[in-house]
């Protein structure tokens, strides 16, 4: 029998006022979106994922050290000496935020950047795991607390796409069209610094000032520049990590290394500076680029891709010692899931093994383990005792030692059993 499922809103839903097939085909790495609070559920906002208390508790009482913490002022990015020191007797640290020194320098117009808090803070954990997997990609989140009627930083652009979503106050952002369309990360807006300035002292395409509740959608390269206005504003910026066809370029001249003739020597005497002779070089490496190019397997692609994204996103948190209680105590009555936000990927060894592979590690297991593992990992909660082996024996074995290496997870108490 098999009963339905629940699931929460999709995460994306909260920050763009459109369908996500729409989202897709007509923003999403092309154009800026605004999406006003009403459109996406109410007044109800991004307060549940973090507010100025909650920026209070993580300055205060939460140890943060940098680069957990940026401060900026008057455009500039602040050394860290001025806001951080020593921990104290049992924390042998030097870089502890120092909370009277951060209100201090935000008392004097200083921008307050509290970083990577899909690490930090459980709303945002939840969240942005929830929305890394509905886009695919892997994701940071900051905050950006700005005194009253202050910018932080001036005009630039970022060489990621960005959800911005106002949580408290008002926030006026100017968005100007690219100077340099899709920027890589290696392109960053400082080379290209008096473009910039001179493109924000035009017409912008949206200048809009954005309320609580309010989210705004811009693609890498998109210049813009944001000022508090009459109270503090507190917005969240998520930034999105995209992969790029430059990604695949670069991981074709890794592999291409392996071909000899490609690692060839120039000739004895050869001219850098004589546009004959490198033409004529040039035209021969051309050649051989394309013949060795049509060799290549999207599969090798595909493993170097996997190898190079993985490890930019971690999944959902586990609680070690309850992981290990719950596998101990385990039985064939409990429900497990796999870990949210886990990469996975089950192959075959041989005629003998399937092997699991993960972040960093491969798993291998018993050919006849495949069934089981497929149904295991396939985002549903399951029984223990419905896994497809011989035996209870058998299945909590599978399970334990899936558990203990964190890619299982007991199951929500609410959540309905697939069988």
């Amino acid at each position: 029998m098999t009963t339905t499922r629940i699931r929460p809103a999709s995460a994306l839903s909260r920050a763009v006022a459109t369908t996500p097939d729409e989202f897709a085909g007509t923003y999403w790495g092309r154009e800026p979106l605004l999406s006003r609070a009403a459109d996406l559920g109410g007044p109800g906002g991004f307060t549940d994922l973090l507010s100025s208390a909650a920026v209070d508790e993580l300055l205060s009482r939460r140890g943060l050290r940098t680069p957990f913490l940026r401060v900026a002022q008057q455009g500039a990015v602040l050394p860290g000496s001025r806001f951080t020191g020593g921990g104290g007797v049992g924390a042998e640290i030097s870089d502890q935020v120092l909370d009277e020194q951060v209100m201090r320098l935000y008392a004097e117009g200083a921008t307050l950047v509290l970083q990577g808090l899909h690490r930090l803070w459980p709303p945002l954990i939840d969240f942005v795991g929830r929305l890394g997997a509905e886009l695919n990609r892997p994701l940071q989140m900051n905050a950006y607390l700005t005194p009253p009627s202050s910018q932080g930083f001036s005009t630039h652009y970022d060489t990621h796409d960005v959800f911005v979503l106002q949580v408290e106050g008002t926030k006026r952002w100017c968005i100007h069209p690219p100077v340099l369309a899709d920027p890589l990360e290696k392109q960053a807006w400082g080379g290209r610094a008096d473009e910039v300035a001179a493109t924000a002292q035009g017409e912008p395409a949206l200048d809009v000032v954005l309320q609580p509740g309010d989210a705004l959608y811009l693609p890498r390269g998109w210049l813009h520049s944001a000022r508090a206005q009459g109270g503090r504003s507190l917005h969240l910026t998520v930034g999105i990590r995209g992969l790029t066809r430059y990604a695949l370029v670069e991981e074709l001249l890794t592999l291409a290394m392996a071909d000899p003739l490609l690692r060839a020597t120039l000739p004895y005497g050869f001219d850098p500076t004589d546009p004959d002779e490198v033409g004529a070089e040039l035209e021969q490496t051309v050649a051989t680029l394309r013949s060795w190019l049509s060799t290549v397997q999207p599969a090798q692609i595909a493993d170097r891709l996997r190898n190079r994204s993985w490890p930019a996103a971690r999944p959902a948190p586990i609680s070690p010692l309850a992981q290990l209680d719950f596998a101990d105590a385990l039985t064939a009555a409990d429900v497990v899931t796999v870990r949210p936000g886990l990469r996975w990927l089950l192959g075959e060894n041989d005629a003998d093994q399937v092997a699991l592979r993960l972040t960093g590690r491969t798993m291998s297991f018993p050919a006849y383990c495949g069934p089981a593992l497929r149904l295991a990992l396939d985002g549903a909660p399951h029984r223990v005792g419905d896994l497809p082996l011989a035996d209870d024996a058998d299945r909590l074995v599978l399970a334990r030692r899936l558990l203990t290496e964190g890619v299982l997870i007991a199951a929500p108490t609410d959540a309905a059993v697939v069988g």
